[in-house]
């Protein structure tokens, strides 16, 4: 792609789009090349005028958190979205529902609504990902998920059209929805139940503890990296995982984290093909000796 077509075509964004940007420090992984166009649009609107301008046959990838993205060291051909502040407000619309932007970090969902007195999002204090993409995989853990809490979702299409979907009018299913994937969350309502403060404060500290048992933190990981094949089998994937494949088994510096074997990490400078071949190798072996079929979480970018 013309880089100096985008740049003509998008003069008017000049204080919030960048070209031939790199990937690397947007991403959990530290793993990617650049990408054609960055996009961060400070409004709605200026979102709107974009879609309107940019070619709806182009690539379009939004990416929240990047806590489960990998991309490809080649350029991505194509915008990546990232939504501002105005994209990351919380709001309280009664005693117990609130509104969020989809660039709303989970974590920052659940302390709003322990200091509302609102249960029913404690899950979302472990999980590492923004409400956007909660919603676009129905992101989960410790026996709940987005789809629980869900009442509504606003979005707009390629065409810079503005929608709002009811939760009853989604599929879900694990780690999936069947929301069009050129669909860009904005926002969603979310309902959870009346309760007291000392006890939801108390159910986050007791997930938090769990998870940090369980999972490796503060490195460079893109979390869990296959998703639990419950239509398989109801063994967890991470023992499967760790049955199946040598230890210290690693590509370059792509390796299997100890404490949790579903969790592969960047030990310093890995590349997509590095991280590409442990997730092949692993699918291979899991496969050989199972004959169970393992399915990505994380999400390639191509």
């Amino acid at each position: 792609m013309n880089t100096e077509s985008f740049e003509n075509r998008f003069k008017k964004f000049s204080k919030s789009i960048y070209f031939n940007h790199s990937l690397k420090k947007l991403n959990w992984f530290n793993i990617g090349g650049n990408t054609n166009i960055y996009f961060k649009p400070s409004n709605l609107q200026d979102l709107i005028e974009f879609l309107k301008i940019y070619k709806s046959e182009e690539k379009i990838f939004v990416i929240g958190a990047g806590s489960n993205v990998l991309f490809k060291d080649d350029t991505f051909e194509g915008a990546v979205i990232k939504l501002g502040k105005n994209f990351s407000r919380i709001s309280i619309l009664n005693e117990n529902t609130l509104i969020a932007g989809s660039g709303v970090l989970d974590k920052s969902l659940s302390e709003f609504a322990l200091k509302n007195n609102i249960s029913g999002f404690e899950f979302l204090s472990c999980i590492p990902g923004t409400v956007g993409g909660g919603i676009r995989m129905n992101s989960g853990c410790f026996g709940s998920e987005f789809k629980d809490i869900l009442v509504s979702v606003q979005a707009i299409n390629r065409l810079g059209e503005v929608i709002t979907i009811p939760a009853k009018d989604i599929i879900f299913g694990y780690r999936f929805c069947n929301l069009a994937k050129d669909l860009i969350f904005l926002s969603a309502s979310f309902r959870g139940i009346k309760g007291k403060s000392d006890q939801i404060e108390k159910e986050v500290k007791n997930l938090k503890t769990r998870k940090e048992k369980a999972q490796p933190t503060r490195i460079k990981t893109g979390g869990s990296t296959f998703k639990n094949p419950i239509e398989q089998t109801n063994r967890k994937v991470w023992e499967i995982i760790k049955e199946s494949i040598p230890d210290k088994t690693q590509f370059g510096d792509a390796v299997i984290s100890d404490k949790h074997a579903n969790f592969f990490i960047n030990k310093n400078n890995a590349s997509y093909k590095d991280m590409k071949e442990l997730i092949d190798f692993v699918k291979e072996n899991v496969k050989n000796k199972t004959g169970i079929k393992l399915d990505l979480e994380i999400i390639l970018v191509e």
